[in-house]
């Protein structure tokens, strides 16, 4: 007979019950412990993790009131969650097991038991703890795997204004179950925000599910989002959960939403309603429990006005709206973003001691950043890369130099002012070659360095 790989805690003060439980259930579990003496309950779940404990009702003698077995239960459950408890009770005691099994008892047995009914009650509470032993490890995998992602996503850095009216919004409908639609231009953070708001929610210990529905082909959304049977279509070769499933507990992030055609629209509005999905090939709906949360850079209002989205969708989806600003309406905070991009990866890549001067920080702040956050993420990240100086000049975002001009901005055009800053730059554009600066001004050595000496250079 091959045994199953369970653990068994048996405790009763009775020596002949504890003897007889123990001699049988050897013969189907792989181990199992006895003791008449409950005090000895902690140390033993310390020594070992028990997937199911027998446990007695009554060990005070004459008590038959099963306040020994409440308190023991109640200890059980505080030192070992996933263990299951089974309680030893006598007939006239049903009531009592009745009640300790409101209060997290998985079942009771009658002395005197029946072995064939005993088994099936203790393989029952022993394959339930092993279920919640692997959902409990698959959620830790989870957590580990999806980590790194985390912590990518992790900072929304800023101290604007702008920024703080988010944080606040953030703080708020991040404890609700309300769903959220993210507005702003590619590259502003929408994710950034949607995982925030999924981290500070009651749900953070379950799935964040990313789905890029502007990354979809109408013959794959269905399957993708709902999931398929084996069968349900030629390359279904076998049964698959959809995004939806998969976030079941947690939170799906809708991303790029505007861009979903007008009949899946339709079927993304039914499962919204009814918090049900059914997947291709079947016939049989899954209750779903999702917090969702959408976004779009796209203006959905004149979407809905145009007819090119529904607007009874929209009003599913926007219970609160999120507007990210442009980077460019943002620029207070780009020294604090170069500070952040710099030191990411500045150890990614080994480089540490990269410095970005005052100078090339309020250079970065005359561009428009079309790309947002992210253009200057990959700005900075590049400049890096490539660059062999500890100090990063403008010349070292290309687009920063094209937008130079070859004439200083200044308040007025006093030769002094006009002569430091024609050196300083060409320091700059030569990354600090004095002889080459030195020819592209017409100047001697000796007379670049005077020019030097004499604005503090």
């Amino acid at each position: 007979m091959v045994k199953e790989s369970g653990k068994i805690l048996i405790i009763d003060d009775d020596e002949y019950i504890t003897l007889s439980l123990k001699l049988f259930l050897d013969q189907h579990f792989i181990k199992v412990v006895a003791s008449t003496n409950p005090n000895e309950i902690p140390a033993l779940l310390k020594e070992d993790q028990f997937d199911v404990v027998l446990l007695d009702m009554n060990f005070t003698h004459g008590d038959t009131s099963g306040s020994d077995g409440l308190f023991w239960l109640e200890k059980i459950k505080s030192l070992s969650e996933s263990t299951n408890i089974i309680l030893i009770t006598a007939y006239g005691d049903v009531n009592n097991a009745v009640n300790a099994m409101k209060k997290g008892a998985l079942d009771f047995i009658i002395k005197p038991w029946q072995n064939d009914k005993l088994l099936a009650t203790v393989k029952t509470g022993f394959k339930l703890s092993s279920e919640q032993q692997k959902v409990k490890q698959l959620k830790s995998r989870v957590k580990y795997i999806s980590s790194p992602i985390d912590q990518q996503y992790a900072e929304i850095v800023g101290h604007s204004a702008a920024m703080q009216k988010i944080f606040s919004t953030i703080s708020k409908v991040a404890r609700t179950q309300a769903n959220v639609l993210i507005l702003g231009n590619n590259g502003t953070g929408k994710e950034l925000v949607a995982r925030a708001i999924h981290r500070n929610s009651d749900r953070s210990e379950e799935a964040f599910i990313s789905v890029d529905l502007g990354a979809l082909s109408e013959t794959l959304f269905e399957s993708e989002l709902f999931g398929h049977k084996k069968g349900a279509f030629t390359d279904a070769k076998a049964d698959r959960i959809g995004r939806f499933e998969a976030a079941n507990k947690g939170t799906i992030f809708l991303d790029e939403i505007g861009n979903v055609p007008l009949n899946l629209q339709a079927k993304l509005l039914t499962v919204l309603q009814n918090r049900q999905i059914t997947k291709l090939g079947t016939n049989i709906p899954i209750d779903i429990d999702v917090r969702i949360i959408c976004a779009t850079n796209a203006n959905i209002t004149e979407l809905v006005r145009g007819n090119h989205f529904r607007e009874d969708l929209l009003y599913r989806i926007n219970t609160v709206e999120i507007h990210l600003p442009s980077l460019k309406d943002r620029l207070d905070d780009i020294p604090l973003l170069v500070e952040h991009f710099l030191s990411v990866y500045s150890k990614k890549y080994n480089k540490e001691g990269i410095v970005v001067s005052e100078h090339v920080v309020k250079k970065l702040q005359t561009y428009d950043w079309p790309g947002n956050i992210r253009e200057l993420q990959h700005a900075l990240e590049r400049a890096l890369i490539l660059s062999d100086e500890k100090e990063l000049q403008v010349a070292d975002f290309s687009f920063a130099e094209e937008k130079d001009s070859n004439l200083p901005v200044l308040d007025n055009y006093n030769l002094e002012k006009m002569e430091e800053w024609a050196v300083k730059n060409a320091i700059s554009k030569h990354k600090g070659n004095i002889s080459n600066a030195a020819k592209e001004l017409g100047l001697s050595r000796g007379a670049m360095y005077r020019r030097m000496e004499k604005y503090g250079l």
